[in-house]
C-alpha cells in the first residue's frame, strides 16, 4: 500500500493464485473456438495503446460518450447526490474528469477509487487528480474488477460507474452475474451509472475496430507480449493477423488473432503445445451492442431499480442511472 498526501493506493492483482490463472488460460486454449481472457489486453503498454485508440477518428464512441457525459453531467449529480465517484475499469480517467468536474461545481467532490488492472495508469491518473482538484481524496484499486471487487474501500454517497462500454466485453451470463456482484457491494441508497454501446450501422460498427493507423491490431496482438510474460509462450506476433467482424446474430463486434500459418507454439507451463492451423482463430474480445430494453432488463435482474435514461441525438451511446434499492 502506498499512502502519500492524499492518495492510498491498493494492489491486489498479483494476489490471484497462479495455478487458477493459468487454468482459466488453458481452458480457453481447449474451447472452441480458443479465446484469450481479454483482462489480458491491459498491461501498462496496452494502457497506453487503448487511449491512442480513443483519439482515433473512427473509434467514435469514446468522443460520443464524452459529449453525452458533458450534457448530462450535472443531471446526474443532482440526482445522485454522490460525493464519491468509484469507477470500475478507470483507465486514464479522461471521461470520467466530466463527472468530477460537476461534482466540483455542485461542491460534492470529495473522494474518487479509480480501479484498473493496470498499476501504472492508476498510480498516473491519481497523482493528475489530486493535483487537478483541490482536497480530492484519491483511493486508487489495483485489481481484476471481476476478482477483487470486495477491495473497493467503504465511503459516503456513492456513484459506482462503468464507462466506455465496458459491460459488452462480458458474455450475457458472466454480465448479469458481474452487474449482480456489483450490486451487492454497493450500500442502499448508491447510485449506479452504466455506459453502453447502442446497436447501429455495421460499417460504422466495423471500421471502428479496423482503423487505419493499426493501433487496434498493435493493441490486439499486444495480448501475446502480454500472455508471454505471464505463461512464459514464446508467441510471434508476426505470424498472427488481427480480425475484427461483427456478428449479426449476436449483436457484437468479434476481435481475434488469426494464425497466418500452421504453427505448434509449446507452453511448458500449461502442460500444453498449442497447434494452430492457418486461418485458425482465437477470440480475444467481444463487444456487444445494446438497445435501451435490453440494458434496462440487465439492471432490473441484478436487483438496480432504473432512474434515468440518456442517449446522443444519433443513438450511438447510452448511459442508464440506476439505483440500488
Amino acid at each position: 500500500m502506498l499512502d502519500q498526501s492524499n492518495v492510498i493506493i491498493d494492489v491486489h492483482v498479483h494476489t490471484q493464485d497462479p495455478e487458477a490463472i493459468k487454468e482459466e488460460i488453458r481452458d480457453g486454449l481447449l474451447s472452441t473456438p480458443k479465446k484469450f481472457p481479454t483482462k489480458y489486453f491491459y498491461d501498462d503498454w496496452g494502457s497506453t495503446l487503448f487511449e491512442q485508440i480513443c483519439e482515433l477518428p473512427e473509434y467514435y464512441q469514446t468522443r460520443t460518450e464524452h459529449q453525452l457525459l458533458e450534457a448530462v453531467a450535472d443531471d446526474i449529480v443532482a440526482k445522485t447526490g454522490a460525493d464519491e465517484l468509484v469507477e470500475l475499469g478507470s483507465g486514464a480517467a479522461t471521461k470520467t474528469r466530466v463527472l468530477l468536474d460537476a461534482m466540483a461545481r455542485a461542491k460534492q467532490l470529495r473522494f474518487y477509487v479509480p480501479f484498473d488492472v493496470s498499476e501504472g495508469i492508476v498510480r498516473r491518473v491519481a497523482q493528475e487528480l489530486v493535483e487537478e482538484y483541490e482536497g480530492l481524496l484519491v483511493h486508487g484499486v489495483v485489481g481484476d474488477f471481476l476478482a477483487h471487487l470486495e477491495h473497493i474501500p467503504d465511503g459516503g454517497r456513492r456513484l459506482v460507474v462503468i464507462l466506455g462500454g465496458t459491460i459488452g466485453n462480458l458474455e450475457l451470463e458472466a454480465s448479469q452475474v458481474f452487474l449482480s456482484s456489483i450490486y451487492d457491494e454497493m450500500d442502499q441508497g448508491d447510485f449506479f451509472l452504466l455506459g453502453v454501446q447502442l446497436i447501429t450501422d455495421v460499417d460504422r460498427l466495423e471500421a471502428a475496430y479496423n482503423d487505419s493507423a493499426g493501433i487496434t491490431a498493435a493493441f490486439n496482438k499486444n495480448m501475446l507480449r502480454v500472455l508471454q510474460s505471464v505463461i512464459g509462450a514464446e508467441f510471434d506476433q508476426d505470424a498472427f493477423q488481427h480480425v475484427a467482424r461483427f456478428n449479426h446474430d449476436k449483436h457484437r463486434i468479434e476481435m481475434h488473432l488469426r494464425s497466418i500459418r500452421d504453427q505448434v507454439i509449446p507452453i511448458p507451463e500449461l502442460d500444453l503445445n498449442l497447434h494452430l492451423h492457418e486461418g485458425e482463430e482465437i477470440l480475444t474480445e467481444i463487444s456487444t451492442k445494446y438497445t435501451r430494453h435490453q440494458v434496462e432488463a440487465l439492471l432490473t435482474g441484478a436487483g438496480f431499480s432504473p432512474v434515468e435514461w440518456y442517449s446522443d441525438s444519433n443513438h450511438l451511446h447510452g448511459l442508464a442511472l440506476a439505483k440500488k434499492r
